[in-house]
């Protein structure tokens, strides 16, 4: 079977689960395919935890979820080591993080130092115990969620950590016919999850990963990627701009979503699409800007239209 088709058929899956989201759906595979982390942000209730489990069921692997509370200690999530005395030498405990799935519910309500032992392990997916390093399980992938209607007792994720998610994504409330769906199949006692069968191994996820890094993208798109960074580090509006590491995030997601769609190369539809879900949550707004109303999408929108797009004929 094509790569393309077991694609699809785990976008199908997860639509199983979480009824009428294809594009969420579809931004959690592409984060997949490039190995990225990504920030859920949305209210509770609409299938936030349930997507990611139906992501982690569709490639048969284990997702542990992480209840983030002001008490979750770096130790937690790294492990530790102990003196063992009969042994008479210290032995590693693995931490939460050793999962090739993490799903880090509310993760803005632990404490800052929490917050930032994550960085190391989504950046070089190891952590480091007593000056030792241990690797995570493939494809370790941080999913994670917060709550933006109630930030009582929450410490907001600085710049440096929102800076290696991928995306940051909502999936937003269904539409009425979605949302019937959802209540017939729960009267009929299910949630979606349990008609769920893998499909991609981790073998085959690893060689669609590689396959993703060889989608061609031409001198014309490199360019015009580092031109719409280039904008967001001069635009009046804004206080900070992309770094090099969101640059890098543009090209891998552009090149995950021509993979997906079934092409070889990367078009600037493609630039284009991924722009607002890896650019905005990279941004600071001058306070002038909040004031005036505007919004990180908008901003981007606007530079979009100045940003000229490379003269590329699609090649069929």
């Amino acid at each position: 079977m094509a790569d393309r088709e077991k694609l699809l058929m785990l976008l199908g899956n997860i639509e199983k689960a979480v009824v009428g989201k294809r594009q969420a759906a579809s931004l959690l595979t592409v984060a997949l395919l490039c190995r990225g982390h990504v920030l859920i942000e949305d209210v509770p209730g609409v299938g936030k935890t349930t997507m990611v489990r139906a992501l982690a069921r569709s490639l048969d692997l284990s997702v542990r979820r992480i209840q983030f509370t002001p008490d979750v200690m770096p130790a937690d999530l790294s492990g530790y080591t102990m003196y063992d005395a009969g042994e008479k030498k210290f032995f590693y405990h693995p931490g939460l993080l050793m999962s090739p799935v993490i799903l880090a519910d509310e993760i803005n309500r632990a404490s800052p130092k929490t917050q930032a032992s994550l960085l190391e392990a989504m950046e070089e997916r190891k952590v480091t115990v007593d000056g030792k390093e241990y690797a995570l399980p493939f494809p370790f992938v941080v999913m994670a969620t917060q709550n933006p209607a109630d930030m009582t007792g929450t410490y907001p994720l600085p710049e440096s950590e929102l800076d290696r998610f991928l995306f940051k994504i909502r999936i937003g409330y269904p539409e009425k016919e979605d949302e019937q769906k959802i209540l017939r199949l729960r009267m009929k006692g299910g949630t979606g999850l349990e008609e769920i069968e893998p499909v991609i191994t981790a073998e085959e996820l690893a060689e669609m990963q590689s396959a993703v890094r060889e989608i061609r993208v031409s001198p014309e798109l490199v360019a015009y990627i580092a031109e719409l960074a280039a904008a967001t580090r001069a635009s009046r509006d804004l206080s900070l701009g992309v770094s090099p590491r969101g640059s890098i995030a543009l090209l891998s997601a552009s090149q995950a979503v021509a993979y997906l769609a079934g092409r070889d190369y990367v078009t600037p539809d493609d630039v284009r699409s991924m722009l607002p879900f890896v650019f905005a949550h990279r941004l600071i707004l001058k306070k002038e800007a909040v004031i005036a109303g505007k919004s990180a999408a908008g901003i981007l929108a606007g530079l979009v239209a100045v940003v000229g797009v490379p003269g590329l004929e699609e090649k069929k």
